[in-house]
């Protein structure tokens, strides 16, 4: 079975946007999921390119019509029809760490598609809702690579994701303890996998 056809083409994130959302120094109640998809050729990571792009939340005051990124994301997945013979990974840039819910549902996609990886790169740990430690440990297990994101991740994102207008040279702005944040981060959601306690 061959690749579904690719999507329309993605437009880029606006630099503020990027800058409003990704940011330690906010706590925007958006959020914000960059991803890629690459397929195994040859022990080689390839890029498709055709799925590569970003997404947001689903907002409402209405409670039931709100929805978290990652089920929309794994709804646009879906649409893609990924060969099931061919390896895939994906890459996923967030701007919060998975709730619990949406652990639950990314873990139960892995469990049923054993030809993805998974990696998820966060921003900052969703830690609002009892569970989330379980939840991304469970994530964890299933086989995904859960991390916080450093300076690399930031760059990356803002150099294949975000819109520089006529500039593409724009270099990333690094905030104010960025590299001292991000580490702390990193320590703690450590702490959380490592802990098999609640």
């Amino acid at each position: 079975m061959a690749a579904g056809p690719a999507p329309e083409a993605r437009p880029l994130m606006d630099e503020q946007t990027f800058l409003d959302n990704f940011s330690h120094l906010n706590y925007l109640n958006e959020t914000y999921l960059c991803y890629e998809v690459e397929s195994m050729n040859d022990d080689l990571w390839i890029p498709m390119d055709e799925y590569k792009g970003f997404l947001r939340n689903k907002s409402s005051y209405r409670r039931w019509e709100r929805c978290h990124a990652e089920p929309i994301f794994l709804e646009r997945m879906a649409s893609w029809n990924l060969d099931t013979e061919l390896r895939y990974r994906i890459t996923v840039f967030i701007s919060w760490s998975p709730c619990p819910d949406c652990a639950k549902k990314l873990t139960k996609f892995l469990r049923e598609n054993r030809h993805v990886n998974l990696r998820i790169f966060a921003a900052r740990i969703y830690d609002w809702y009892q569970g989330y430690e379980a939840g991304l440990r469970e994530l964890n297990a299933a086989g995904a690579e859960v991390t916080m994101m450093t300076l690399h991740e930031f760059e990356y994102c803002w150099n294949n994701f975000v819109d520089h207008q006529q500039d593409e040279d724009t270099p990333f702005p690094p905030w104010d303890d960025l590299v001292v944040r991000s580490e702390e981060l990193s320590q703690r959601l450590a702490g959380i996998l490592q802990n098999q306690e609640d």
